[in-house]
């Protein structure tokens, strides 16, 4: 309500000619009155929202979480870490508060369980990654591990909690941005049973192994061990991930909640570029094997390729092949670049990323092709290494739909105005739910944040989109397993 407009069109207009002082103080105390009320049914909406769990405690625990860093000054925990292995620690307390009971797995997954009334009901799943990138913001992954807490807190708070129609499992992952080891979604891909055997051989730049940091934590470490993790499709009803869009759409349009409709298919490479050191003065220019210019000219055309394929692919619409408008969710990156020793050697990583498998297929393909004819051009010798290929993955459509009606019934009950759809977008960025999808169907809530801006300290999500998420994930969970609480 606009108290001070009210106020100074009361005291400050002149009375009308016939109007009486005692008329005057009866206006006022109806008007002081009305706000009264209007400011009980505020703090009556509150409590009905349940802010004080969804919002002011969940944002104090994502606080919470990111002071938990290995590193001084900024924020970092890789997979099995120290700092990871706290936060884990703290998780799991806030999993018991919400009435969970809780496990560790063998990959360092942190679980979370509330059974069911029904003993045979398949699980929902929801979860997010508890690791980050180095210098992270702390909304990434954390968000969707304490919403999701938060949101069977409110259960518990109600008496729901073991009156499920269907058990509901929380999932914090050991490790889902693959820094450590350069293998993303460890956690959620040992248990969609993705993860082969052989990943525990995978080393970090110390020589140390998964099994190596697996059995320093106490964890078997052994291929047998791994494969207890993976969970059982016929068991899992499906997955639901929120998560910070980690881009500008859903502040664009100025909604604080977004439906994902799918999540881009990725490929990372690293290219090594080798040539020949000499001496800056007396290799004349067209006998030079310069590993640094061929890099350069490597990484501009990759820019230009991502950006004009029209340019350089031809499309062959007739032979079904691929179609040209696909190409508009395209982006590539080239992420890190070193030089050692001198500038004989340049390596640099490449991550392209499409809607479209096919289409992410062709690029590579061109890419790849790019990069021995440059490299040959200049008498210089180039490899190309996969490191990493994850198909895009569509969620499910029902799923998709019963999360925009949560969000939508809780941008309404929130703001009280009449509002528009929800809007449903496409997910650059890889998520757990990529992983989750060779287990069961997935769903996605995007939550605003400013800017767009990830994986950096300016990452930041309001403290009422925090609570809008919780709210939403509360909603979704009252209608379709706890039966129907909230009234839409």
């Amino acid at each position: 309500m606009a108290v001070v407009s009210r106020k100074s069109s009361l005291f400050y207009s002149l009375p009308a000619k016939n109007a009486s002082v005692p008329s005057l103080s009866i206006a006022l105390i109806l008007l002081l009155v009305a706000e009264a009320l209007e400011a009980e049914s505020v703090d009556d909406g509150r409590n009905q929202l349940f802010a004080g769990i969804l919002r002011d405690e969940a944002v104090e625990r994502i606080n919470q979480l990111a002071k938990i860093s290995d590193a001084d000054g900024h924020l970092e925990r890789t997979f099995l870490s120290p700092a990871s292995v706290k936060a884990a620690e703290l998780i799991i307390e806030w999993m018991q508060d919400a009435g969970l009971r809780t496990w560790v797995d063998q990959m360092g997954n942190v679980h979370g369980r509330s059974e069911a009334l029904n003993t045979t009901a398949e699980t929902l799943l929801i979860g997010s990654h508890l690791d980050t990138v180095v210098d992270a913001g702390k909304f990434d992954g954390s968000l969707g591990i304490i919403c999701a807490i938060s949101a069977l807190k409110v259960l518990k708070t109600n008496g729901k909690l073991h009156k499920l129609s269907r058990p509901v499992e929380v999932i914090a992952f050991s490790d889902e941005e693959g820094v450590r080891f350069q293998s993303t979604f460890l956690g959620s891909a040992a248990i969609a049973g993705q993860l082969p055997a052989s990943a525990l051989r995978t080393s970090d730049k110390n020589g140390a192994t998964i099994q190596d940091v697996l059995k320093e934590n106490s964890f078997e470490g052994s291929d047998a061990s791994l494969l207890r993790v993976k969970y059982d499709p016929e068991s899992v009803w499906g997955y639901i991930e929120v998560h910070i869009e980690q881009g500008p759409v859903l502040e664009s349009l100025g909604s604080p909640l977004g439906i994902v409709k799918g999540i881009a298919g990725q490929t990372r490479l690293k290219v090594k570029v080798s040539g020949s050191q000499g001496h800056a003065g007396t290799v004349p220019m067209l006998m030079r094997q310069d590993s640094m210019a061929a890099a350069a000219e490597l990484i501009v055309n990759l820019e230009s390729l991502c950006k004009y394929p029209d340019r350089t692919l031809t499309y062959k619409e007739q032979c079904g092949s691929y179609k040209k408008e696909s190409f508009s969710g395209l982006v590539c990156t080239v992420g890190e670049i070193s030089s050692w020793p001198g500038a004989s050697n340049v390596n640099f990583t490449v991550d392209i990323r499409a809607m479209d498998d096919d289409d992410r297929g062709a690029i590579v393909s061109e890419f790849s092709h790019q990069v021995y004819q440059i490299c040959n051009n200049r008498m210089v010798n180039c490899t190309i290494e996969h490191k990493h290929t994850s198909e895009a993955v569509h969620c499910d459509s029902e799923l998709s739909q019963q999360l925009k009606q949560a969000a939508h019934s809780t941008v309404k009950k929130m703001s009280r105005k009449i509002q528009g759809e929800v809007p449903v977008l496409m997910s650059g960025a890889g998520h757990d739910a990529m992983a989750m999808s060779h287990l069961t169907k997935v769903g996605m809530l995007f939550v605003r944040c400013r800017g767009g801006i990830s994986h950096s300290p300016d990452e930041y999500a309001s403290d009422n989109d925090v609570w809008a998420a919780g709210l939403a994930l509360l909603h979704f969970l009252d209608q379709h397993v706890s039966g129907d609480y909230m009234s839409s």
